[in-house]
């Protein structure tokens, strides 16, 4: 026997169930993976087009990670979550390791850019450097010659007759003079003499950080909790001495060294 009733007009009369549409309990099915609350709430706030509110996004619940810690190691015995070989320090260490190969793997490629850079940076800086250098002192060399030409010619005009020592005049360049180079010379060589400091500077510094990479990322012996503790007193000691803004600048002093060089290779 059925349930449905009929409903009833306006004028008593009774009307098929078919005719009347579905009754009023009666709801349209869902989507799939959409829950009744995640239906009626409103949308929420968007930015560039992606929905702020905190019901867009129902993570899956049969979902295992891998790095569920609590799967892979034993739980610790009550009162002994701390204890130099708790569950809390191995994870602290695999965490930290994992940290610490990224960070240093990333930080070591870049500093090996950086040495490579600087080295053959310095080498051609220096070229150039040794021979410009010599401008700023006077060129005996040339000067000998010069004077050993005036001589042959007073010798010569002696020899013919035709200069007598009264018409004799004073050698073109006096040895005892002080030599005083040019501008142009002193700031060419000023330049190129920064732009190498800062370039060994580069170079010298890389490879301080790369020792301390190297002794920051040796192995560690004793307790879980001890290498925790000592891999934690490395760490601050990085983040102390801001080594990363120290690599970071790295990067900005050969900038600067190159502009210097570029600025003294157009003067000279």
């Amino acid at each position: 026997m059925s349930d449905i009733t009929p409903l009833q007009s306006a004028d008593g009369a009774s009307v098929p169930p078919s005719e009347s549409g579905p009754a009023p309990s009666a709801q349209a099915p869902l989507p799939t993976g959409v829950t009744p609350q995640a239906s009626a709430a409103q949308p929420g706030k968007t930015v560039f087009g992606l929905r702020q509110d905190a019901n867009h996004y129902q993570p899956p619940q049969n979902v295992v990670f891998n790095d569920d810690y609590e799967k892979r190691l034993p739980e610790d015995p009550y009162g002994e979550e701390t204890a130099p070989d708790a569950r809390i320090w191995r994870v602290y260490n695999e965490e930290a390791a994992a940290y610490d190969t990224v960070y240093v793997g990333q930080a070591r490629d870049g500093l090996d850019v950086m040495l490579v850079f600087a080295g053959l940076f310095s080498a051609v800086v220096t070229s150039f450097l040794v021979q410009v250098s010599q401008s700023l002192q006077a060129d005996y060399t040339a000067m000998s010659a010069i004077l050993l030409h005036d001589l042959v010619s007073v010798q010569l005009s002696i020899a013919d007759g035709t200069s007598s020592r009264p018409n004799i005049t004073a050698p073109s360049i006096n040895p005892l003079q002080t030599f005083r180079p040019d501008s142009i010379t002193v700031w060419v060589n000023g330049l190129w003499v920064v732009s190498l400091t800062m370039s060994l500077v580069v170079a010298l510094s890389a490879v301080l950080v790369k020792q301390w990479f190297h002794h920051y990322t040796s192995i560690l012996s004793g307790t879980p909790a001890a290498r925790s503790h000592l891999r934690q007193y490395r760490f601050d000691g990085l983040q102390k001495w801001r080594v990363n803004v120290i690599i970071g600048l790295f990067p900005i002093v050969m900038h600067i060294s190159l502009v210097l060089f570029l600025v003294g290779l157009m003067l000279f």
